[in-house]
């Protein structure tokens, strides 16, 4: 059965205002353009620290790239609650071993799972050793990311590491949309593939089949 992950969202944050309190939550976060809407929707409720852990990203220098783009937006960006940040380590060959065999699959198939569950249980990890609240990613605010299997695998990460899960599909309430308006308001490099060499490679070979 289809889960409507925005509506359980909506009711974990109906309880914290019932509680008045606000909670620590670790971030996962793909990519500044990604991160916008969620930073901006979630800073309401939440003390963010953003989680940069993305050891797929290729070459290095989109990576490095992409981190000072996510940097730099958090520190220009205005919240409620103060939004701090922290940066993975970048070992790619925890990434191509858990690709490995995959390298074929399409993008949104069996390889992207276990990078989303590669990038979950580390964020789950640092989220249990640091003492924060919850955990959860912006993967979700893609088209063209499956948020049932995300919110799956993150409902898993979480029950093995003794960690709350926050329940999201960011692109609903016109997530998506909003992130691309922040995209434009704030300048935001937006890369043109996922992040790995098999999507850079699979985006070039639709580019030049056009």
């Amino acid at each position: 059965m289809k889960i409507n992950y925005q509506n359980k969202l909506d009711e974990i944050i109906e309880e914290i205002l019932k509680q008045d309190k606000v909670p620590s939550l670790l971030l996962h976060s793909c990519c500044a353009p990604c991160s916008s809407y969620v930073i901006e929707y979630l800073s309401n409720y939440f003390n963010i620290t953003v989680f940069y852990y993305n050891p797929n990203i290729y070459p290095k220098e989109e990576y490095l790239k992409r981190v000072k783009e996510e940097k730099d937006f958090i520190s220009k960006f205005k919240t409620k609650y103060k939004v701090d940040f922290i940066e993975g380590d970048y070992d790619t060959n925890k990434f191509y071993s858990v690709a490995k065999g995959f390298e074929g699959e399409k993008e949104g198939g069996e390889r992207c799972f276990r990078c989303y569950e590669l990038r979950l249980k580390e964020t789950a990890s640092v989220a249990k050793n640091k003492g924060y609240d919850y955990f959860t990613t912006t993967l979700s605010i893609s088209p063209y990311k499956n948020a049932q299997k995300l919110n799956e695998i993150g409902e898993k990460v979480g029950s093995e590491h003794d960690m709350q899960y926050l329940y999201s599909d960011f692109k609903k309430k016109n997530g998506y949309k909003r992130s691309i308006e922040l995209s434009r308001e704030y300048n935001l490099y937006r890369q043109d593939y996922c992040g790995c060499i098999f999507s850079q490679l699979e985006r070039k070979q639709k580019q030049d089949n056009i």
